[in-house]
């Protein structure tokens, strides 16, 4: 695919964009990808690509929430196993599936993850109205099971295929196990949501398909955007952001079915 300087602009004030978002509400993925799409990017390459520019906010968001990573070390221990070999999996199906086929899903795909933002504000709400208050210390985890990395590598082999709307589902499996305090979940969410990027970056990347001169322009788009969040949040309500991000995700479903 040929990139004008243009089309690298507007890849570059995507990433931005999705980059800002994420700090403010999540959500950014359903900015970066049909961007890259409407561009004319084959869907296969677009999702590999925006995998692997958008990786760098994954890792930052996890170093934000470290100290909320005290005392958590054997959710950390298992959450990575399955958050790598999920991703390995996911990545793969995503490779092997044909052009055609990730065509006819992409809409659907994008559709999913639109609704799982619907989701992400009553969820929070939720636990947070559910954790309990602190006083000098935080509340003691309750132990990992067997059924937590079998959710997790559920979630991991979807986030290395596709990728949005990983955070919630990771978080209403952490909710379920009995976590209750918000910023510790999202600390470990964070962590999780960086192995399975990370991995399914390297194999996009070992696989050739990825377009590097705008994963590049995205990349720094994407960390702009998420530097200047926190200071974007403070003059726009976080309502209407998650408004136009929810409705950007259900035009891009009406234009990727519209366009196949």
């Amino acid at each position: 695919m040929g990139v004008s300087g243009g089309a690298y602009l507007l890849v570059f004030l995507a990433a931005l964009v999705g980059g800002a978002v994420n700090s403010i509400a999540g959500g950014g993925t359903l900015i970066t990808f049909p961007a890259i799409v409407w561009l004319g990017m084959p869907p296969i390459a677009a999702n590999a690509t925006s995998t692997v520019a958008l990786w760098p906010g994954s890792f930052g968001s996890m170093w934000a929430y470290r100290d909320e990573l005290a005392g958590a070390r054997a959710w950390l221990i298992w959450f990575t196993a399955p958050s790598i070999v999920g991703g390995i999996v996911g990545a793969q199906l995503l490779l092997d599936t044909s052009p055609d086929r990730f065509d006819t899903i992409v809409p659907f795909l994008v559709l999913g993850a639109t609704l799982l933002f619907l989701l992400q504000q009553p969820l929070s709400r939720r636990l947070v109205r559910r954790a309990p208050e602190e006083q000098d210390g935080r509340p003691a985890l309750p132990r990992p099971s067997w059924w937590l990395v079998s959710a997790q590598f559920a979630v991991a082999v979807y986030g290395g295929y596709f990728g949005a709307g990983i955070g919630i589902l990771m978080l209403a499996t952490l909710g379920a196990m009995g976590l209750t305090n918000i910023h510790r979940m999202n600390g470990i969410k964070n962590w999780g949501a960086m192995c399975i990027n990370a991995i399914a970056a390297l194999s996009f990347a070992v696989s050739g398909i990825v377009t590097w001169p705008v994963a590049g322009a995205m990349a720094a788009g994407g960390l702009a955007g998420g530097y200047g969040g926190a200071r974007l949040a403070l003059r726009v309500g976080q309502k209407w952001v998650r408004r136009s991000v929810i409705a950007i995700g259900l035009l891009a479903f009406v234009w990727l079915v519209a366009s196949r």
